[in-house]
């Protein structure tokens, strides 16, 4: 068998599905946005199968984004879970065929409690799309399954009306990369959302400063014990103005048989890269991957050095 066949096989049939669908997001799209925008509960994901499966992820994807949701399995509901369901809540009901049972049979309790109703279905002639306020269609030409039985093509209408719903409230109530950084406290992402560059600058004692009137050879001492690679210059009134690294001092050796007895005020970079100490630490490392260098010194409001960050504080908080 040509399994990479398949596999683009199996991704034309996905992509027709997708495009479709683009043409189909019309009036009733809308009126569902609509709808969660002025919900003051929650949302409620109900589905079974496969269509539970991208619920959940539904679910999940309109929580981290600002709008409250949770997922229901339909036969726990049939069994007394239905109680999580408040009349300021809105309903989200997925059903390929609009006629799974576990799903029908919960429908006069859901319209007992006078909530809105959105159905995501592909068949519009159904039992669910019958009783629902608002009628998404998910259907599909064809799955990818050569039986037609195991749901591939349905299941990615589904998500991208779900991911297309989210991004939509998303965009609608403004929210923000602040408000997701709430949301979103732990692992990599978390970091990268809310981990500021005070939270691991090195200040104090730790600080690798010389005045501009310091000659290298004992700034070099400077720089040695403080092991940062670099020496931050400060003029007489303490303000930041200048750096010296490493590197520069391989140049320097390179240019200058004995350079040791020159002041840090002739071979200090002046304008050293900075960044405040309430900017994020992902921005720090974005500033050090464009300037192509592994430490940003940190002012504070008078220009004097409040901080130093190098790349290996970056890199053991885990940002990458």
């Amino acid at each position: 068998m040509d399994v990479k066949k398949i596999a683009k096989e199996v991704l034309d049939i996905e992509i027709d599905a997708l495009s479709y669908l683009k043409k189909t997001i019309k009036d009733n799209f809308v009126f569902a946005v609509n709808i969660l925008k002025k919900c003051k509960g929650k949302v409620i994901i109900i589905g079974l199968g496969k269509s539970g499966i991208i619920g959940q992820k539904i679910s999940a994807t309109l929580s981290s984004t600002g709008t409250p949701s949770i997922y229901l399995h339909p036969v726990e509901a049939a069994h007394g879970d239905i109680g999580v369901i408040r009349k300021k809540d809105v309903v989200i009901i997925i059903s390929q065929s609009g006629e799974t049972e576990e799903i029908t049979d919960l429908l006069p309790s859901i319209k007992d409690l006078k909530i809105p109703i959105i159905a995501i279905t592909g068949n519009k002639n159904s039992t669910l799309s019958k009783n629902a306020n608002c009628v998404i269609d998910s259907y599909v030409k064809e799955e990818a399954c050569p039986m037609g039985l195991a749901p591939t093509a349905s299941s990615i209408v589904q998500l991208a009306i779900g991911d297309a719903l989210a991004i939509a409230l998303l965009k609608i109530k403004k929210f923000k990369k602040e408000d997701f950084a709430k949301l979103h406290p732990g692992g990599v992402l978390g970091k990268k959302l809310t981990l500021k560059v005070k939270d691991i600058m090195h200040t104090g004692d730790e600080l690798p400063v010389v005045k501009k009137n310091t000659i290298l050879k004992k700034a070099l001492l400077i720089m040695t014990k403080k092991r940062f690679g670099c020496l931050a210059v400060i003029d007489e009134k303490n303000k930041l103005c200048g750096i010296f690294t490493d590197g520069d001092l391989r140049r320097l050796i390179e240019k200058n048989e004995n350079p040791f007895s020159l002041k840090m005020s002739s071979i200090m970079i002046k304008n050293p890269k900075i960044i405040k100490e309430d900017a994020l630490v992902v921005d720090a490392l974005s500033m050090m991957e464009k300037n192509k260098i592994t430490v940003l010194l940190i002012p504070d409001k008078n220009k004097r050095l409040k901080g130093i960050i190098h790349l290996h504080d970056i890199l053991s908080a885990g940002i990458v």
